[in-house]
């Protein structure tokens, strides 16, 4: 493993499927939180299940924690080599015009996004945590209702917080853009399904995050 890491290559491979792998998680967390929207009862049982099903909690949560960390330290690996690549292209041409934006700052857009992940953790998933396993409330229940939908609702009361989820959530779909295509690109799927490949990724790349935006509006207009 450590051999296959070594190599450009192999990197840019398990920065793909990484990214693949949180590109499913990022769809289910929408799925679920989608329903906040039209049904208090359904959001709040789809939350219970993935907060106390014991597969999630201890296989599926590690290995996803493990993923996030993976795809941001090989995200700044990746990152350092292609900076090093571009002053070299920028000495003998204008490196720019053959590249986007997005492509150029994917580090920045990244680190919005792990800024934001930071707020979201202290937001929903270190109260969860404490409730679950420091208080020992395994029932999702308050008062006896279940507290999910209440406590997202709650958040997003303040303005700013929610100024700031959808600003991130614009860096996350700029993110996407560029990460979605890329990530094909490294598993070498250029082939005749690539034209149909980019149409997918940029659904999912603006539809993805501007679902969150209309959740986190959704909550603080009502």
């Amino acid at each position: 493993m450590s051999g296959f890491l070594s190599s450009s290559i192999g990197r840019k491979f398990a920065m793909a499927l990484s990214a693949f792998f949180l590109m499913i998680f990022l769809l289910q967390h929408f799925a679920i939180n989608i329903l906040s929207v039209f049904s208090e009862s359904a959001f709040n049982k789809a939350s219970h299940f993935m907060g106390t099903f014991w597969a999630v909690q201890y296989l599926l949560q590690p290995v996803l924690i493990f993923g996030v960390v993976f795809h941001f330290v090989m995200g700044f690996v990746l990152e350092i080599q292609n900076n090093r690549a571009r002053k070299i292209k920028y000495a003998k041409n204008n490196g720019g015009a053959n590249s986007s934006w997005m492509s150029r700052n994917m580090i920045l857009s990244g680190l919005v996004i792990l800024a934001f992940m930071a707020l979201h953790f202290i937001d929903f998933w270190i109260p969860e945590i404490n409730t679950k396993y420091i208080q020992g409330d395994m029932s999702g229940l308050h008062n006896g209702e279940f507290r999910y939908f209440h406590e997202l609702e709650e958040k997003f009361h303040s303005h700013i917080r929610t100024i700031v989820y959808c600003i991130s959530f614009i860096f996350l779909a700029l993110h996407l853009l560029h990460g979605f295509n890329s990530a094909f690109q490294s598993v070498g799927a250029n082939n005749k399904y690539t034209r149909g490949l980019k149409g997918f990724s940029k659904i999912y790349a603006i539809g993805i995050p501007l679902g969150f935006i209309f959740i986190a509006l959704f909550h603080h207009l009502k």
